[in-house]
């Protein structure tokens, strides 16, 4: 997915896969010229709301093998975050992967 619009810095923008991932890419799309717009990305709503993130600074972007059914992506500032998502998927189907990811348990 591209062009995926993060503004609010309270409600995480949820980015689902229908199977598990092999591995993700984000990038936050905004222009390294423009206005400083970071943007959160987490496993989890409250972790990305919390201190489980990681923060991505205009044109910067991260790359990992995580097997994972979802993303949140958050802003870190009051300026709109555009970012862009790319994932390798396996052929499990997301229900299979059991969600720890919530938080709850302090994961995420």
């Amino acid at each position: 997915t591209s062009s995926v619009p993060v503004s609010s810095q309270t409600t995480p923008v949820e980015v689902p896969f229908d199977r598990v991932s092999k591995f993700v890419i984000i990038k936050n799309t905004s222009d390294a010229l423009g206005a400083d717009a970071p943007m959160k990305f987490g496993f989890s709503s409250l972790g990305v709301k919390g201190s489980n993130y990681i923060l991505l600074l205009n044109e910067e972007e991260y790359e990992a093998d995580f097997k994972v059914s979802r993303l949140y992506l958050l802003a870190g500032s009051s300026t709109q975050a555009t970012a862009s998502v790319s994932a390798g998927l396996t052929g499990i189907p997301a229900s299979s992967l059991r969600d720890n990811w919530s938080g709850s348990s302090g994961v995420g």
